[in-house]
């Protein structure tokens, strides 16, 4: 048997059952694609981290969907980190993290994590009626014209016009598949529009923010780490948030919520990072046996 220590955690929350699950199995990084994503599968989380040594890095992190593995995600940093930290896997107030996207540099302040995501890449902009066709809305409740944005995984950052909008919006994995030709997936893989309004859910916040999912993911999820520094970096590209730093909200709706300080590296016309910080909850941990799948 497989043996590996693992920790389930709620990212950008400091409370039980607030924010986003990601379960952290430690020392897990050596497992194959097929073990890890049934793992995601059985969990019924979003997403999933699987830790190991790195040569280059504090340490190594790889991110895994129900489906595949991918190069970085936001929401399992934070998750990773309060789990090394609970456990006493580290000292001191910095780490970094060797990811598919590059180096990840953590800080952290007392129960807050900081991470310093890369340099935004702005793609193409995507036609609006393409990306309400795939959220059944109205092309008059987007605001901004959308375009995929990435801070280590490409979003297509949505803008609507008020929560009403945001609520309403569905799914229709149909209409979907157009939006995500235009960024060049194929198969199986899709270019969920991350939604974005320009208030928070409650007084303390200043977005407010929803990511509908295909299957075999969750139907959404609650709080999105690497698309909300991709949102923060198109919303200072063009002008809609004045603020060098501003609070990110999602999940509400589901019950779920989450929060995230988001911070502004550089100037507006040439940002270098975004910092994204929130905390995490550990709820649960133990032991789980993972073998090969046939």
């Amino acid at each position: 048997m497989s043996w590996f220590d693992f920790d389930w955690v709620g990212a950008f929350s400091d409370r039980a059952f607030g924010g986003n699950g990601c379960a952290v199995v430690h020392g897990g990084a050596v497992l194959s694609e097929k073990v890890c994503t049934a793992y995601v599968r059985e969990t019924s989380l979003v997403e999933c981290t699987f830790t190991g040594p790195s040569d280059v890095a504090d340490i190594r992190v790889r991110y895994f969907l129900a489906s595949q593995e991918i190069p970085f995600a936001g929401h399992p940093n934070i998750a990773t980190v309060a789990a090394m930290r609970s456990r006493g896997l580290f000292d001191g107030d910095a780490l970094t993290l060797e990811t598919g996207a590059g180096i990840v540099s953590i800080r952290l302040n007392e129960d807050e994590i900081e991470m310093t995501q890369v340099a935004p890449k702005f793609g193409d902009l995507v036609p609006a009626d393409l990306v309400a066709a795939a959220v059944s809305l109205p092309e008059d409740a987007i605001v901004s014209p959308p375009q995929f944005v990435s801070t280590g995984l490409p979003f297509c950052i949505t803008v609507l016009r008020d929560h009403e909008a945001l609520r309403a919006a569905t799914l229709n994995v149909g209409a979907l598949r157009n939006v995500s030709a235009k960024a060049g997936f194929s198969g199986s893989d899709m270019a969920e529009p991350f939604l974005v309004t320009l208030e928070g859910a409650t007084d303390a916040g200043d977005t407010f923010s929803r990511l509908l999912m295909a299957p075999p993911s969750p139907a959404e999820d609650p709080f999105t780490g690497s698309a909300t520094g991709a949102m923060a970096a198109y919303l200072w590209k063009y002008g809609l948030m004045s603020k060098e730093s501003f609070v990110a909200e999602q999940g509400h709706d589901m019950g779920r919520p989450g929060q995230a300080l988001v911070t502004r590296v550089g100037p507006a016309d040439a940002i270098t990072g975004v910092k994204v910080a929130g905390r995490g909850h550990v709820l649960m941990r133990g032991e789980v046996d993972l073998p090969e799948v046939a």
